[in-house]
């Protein structure tokens, strides 16, 4: 089993146990991926925080380069400096990338193996169980083994006796086809057969719809998301935000309507929570909180340094005290001498002959 097998039989049991929940396969895949962004979520507040990060770095990048446009070693010397004061590293957010895409695979997994990594039925069963539904004469054609087990499911309660081993016991325990059984019955979601693929399907099944929802729910989240970001595509770009959904809606017209769903859920909740990212991590808010931290480790870090005085150090708060107090002294000095002159003005008395009496 590799590892998006692995991971996707994990995620399974989440995804069987929000089924047994509703029992409703497209309920179930709209809880299942609110369970798993919360789950990432953690995840996706450092790839939004490294993305912050690396947009200020690349702003006081461009800024030495057009300080040093013609000394290509005192920029590039100047720019290791920054990468150091702000923590940057070419690799920093290729962590928070791997592991939600390794998840991400693995949740595609579970959904389009429903019956080895939702259900857990033993994969030797499964296997023994594809291999007979691609021989069946008439199902050869039409049959895709990325999806054989949605296919198994579909088709379960025609081909339920074909599905036997060599000496023609059954595949399937009793509790295997229940669980099978029960499970099948849940993939009528608002009208949709979610086990029938589109290309496959008539125009009245409205099958069609979802590729289409894939496609719109692709493109628009990714316009309201730059318009809200102030970003704008231009060029080849603008082409690349149209080639992806296409290729997106194309794929879900070809495979069965759960795969094409899951993109739908997926795209429609990731988009919520890049909303509600954008307002509790903006880039704003981001770098204030970063400004606050490096406030309180300055004050930290200054508290913690002893402070040493020089032998004929005076504080500053004693020079003032020191001065004031002279200052005070030399007014009360000139205030005495002023009365005694007054004093002395007065008593002093003389004649018209310029006698004192």
């Amino acid at each position: 089993m590799d590892i998006f097998n692995l991971v996707g039989s994990l995620f399974g049991y989440i995804l069987w146990a929000a089924f047994w929940l509703v029992n409703n396969f497209g309920i179930a895949i709209i809880i299942f991926t609110i369970i798993v962004k919360l789950l990432l979520l953690p995840f996706s507040v450092k790839q939004q925080k490294s993305m912050v990060a690396n947009a200020r770095f690349q702003k006081k990048q461009r800024e030495i380069m057009d300080k040093y446009p013609n000394d290509r070693m005192k920029a590039q010397e100047e720019v290791q400096k920054l990468m150091q004061k702000e923590n940057i590293s070419p690799t920093a957010g290729c962590s928070t990338m791997i592991a939600p895409m390794i998840v991400m695979l693995g949740i595609y997994y579970s959904v389009i193996s429903p019956l080895s990594n939702t259900l857990h039925i033993a994969g030797d069963k499964v296997t023994a169980a594809v291999q007979s539904l691609s021989t069946l004469p008439g199902m050869g054609v039409s049959f895709n083994g990325r999806y054989s087990e949605i296919s198994i499911i579909k088709y379960f309660d025609l081909l339920q006796n074909h599905f036997t081993d060599a000496n023609g016991n059954p595949l399937f325990s009793q509790s295997d086809v229940n669980s099978i059984n029960e499970f099948r019955s849940g993939f009528n979601f608002l009208g949709w057969d979610l086990l029938a693929t589109p290309s496959n399907s008539s125009f009245a099944s409205m099958m069609w719809l979802i590729p289409v929802l894939c496609f719109v729910t692709s493109v628009a989240s990714m316009f309201i998301m730059q318009k809200i970001n102030g970003t704008k595509m231009q060029g080849c770009m603008v082409a690349m935000i149209f080639m992806m959904p296409l290729m997106s809606a194309w794929i879900a017209y070809t495979v069965p309507g759960a795969v094409g769903f899951y993109w739908i859920a997926s795209t429609v909740l990731g988009f919520v929570q890049s909303l509600l990212m954008n307002i509790f991590y903006s880039a704003s808010i981001i770098e204030a909180r970063a400004e606050a931290h490096r406030i309180v480790l300055r004050r930290q870090q200054e508290a913690q340094v002893a402070f040493v005085e020089a032998p004929d150090y005076i504080p500053p708060s004693q020079k003032i005290k020191e001065t004031q107090a002279a200052n005070d002294n030399n007014a009360g000095r000139s205030k005495k001498q002023n009365q005694k002159k007054k004093s002395n003005g007065k008593s002093s008395k003389s004649d018209y002959q310029g006698r004192k009496k």
